[in-house]
């Protein structure tokens, strides 16, 4: 006897069972090691122009005063924070500080420190805590900050302090800070344009530009939100 063995055809959908799946690793948001302080020199933006200014944001406040020894100069990293996204340019905002969070950015005697204002601070205060965010004077992609007379926020000898715009390279340089992701949500660091690895940091309440350190502490002092102005 011979036996026929009859074998059903594949179907078409038997054949289509199968799946495919991807996995992506996340960026690292910062780096592990402090960089040292490079020297290069370069840009040509100019500022865009101004636009009207927000209503005030009130806040509550809580912290108290530190001290914190100098930071030491390091040797470069592999890795440098990614970029952060930036808000809209010309807008008008006022600088937070994320573990004192009732301290802003505010110009005193010429100079720009972390003091305690609020939506009940007088209006001369509440205004020079207040700065409109334009393109990078340096770096389209990066931030200048632009207070209402018309000066603006630069470095000079590490420290933050507003001044005419001179139209010179040095000038554009040292005011344009590019916005690198911080570990607190909604925060961002501010890496100098022309000295990459340092990032403004506020020390005794005075703003500065100070080399990265991996520290739970260098974190928080170099973490800044940008909120609505409070002029």
């Amino acid at each position: 006897m011979t036996a026929i063995a009859l074998q059903e055809p594949r179907t078409e959908a038997s054949a289509r069972e199968r799946t495919a799946r991807t996995t992506a690793a996340e960026e690292p948001i910062v780096p592990t090691v402090a960089p040292a302080a490079p020297v290069g020199k370069s840009g040509l933006s100019s500022p865009q122009a101004t636009a009207s200014k927000s209503p005030a944001a009130s806040d509550s406040p809580q912290g108290g005063a530190k001290a914190e020894p100098e930071p030491s100069k390091s040797a470069a990293p592999s890795k440098k924070p990614p970029s952060s996204s930036k808000p809209s340019a010309s807008s008008w905002k006022s600088i937070r500080a994320v573990n004192y969070p009732d301290r802003y950015w505010h110009l005193r005697s010429g100079v720009i420190q972390l003091d305690r204002v609020s939506s009940r601070s007088g209006s001369e205060t509440r205004e020079d805590s207040t700065f409109q965010v334009v393109s990078g004077l340096a770096d389209s992609s990066c931030y200048s900050f632009r207070m209402e007379d018309g000066r603006y926020a630069r470095h000079q000898n590490f420290r933050l302090r507003v001044d005419r715009n001179d139209g010179s390279q040095l000038f554009k340089q040292d005011a344009t800070f590019c916005p690198r992701r911080s570990f607190h949500t909604d925060a961002i660091m501010l890496e100098s344009v022309n000295y990459p690895g340092r990032f403004l940091r506020h020390k005794d309440f005075v703003l500065r530009l100070d080399p990265m350190e991996n520290s739970r502490l260098y974190w928080s002092d170099t973490a800044f939100r940008l909120v609505d102005g409070l002029a």
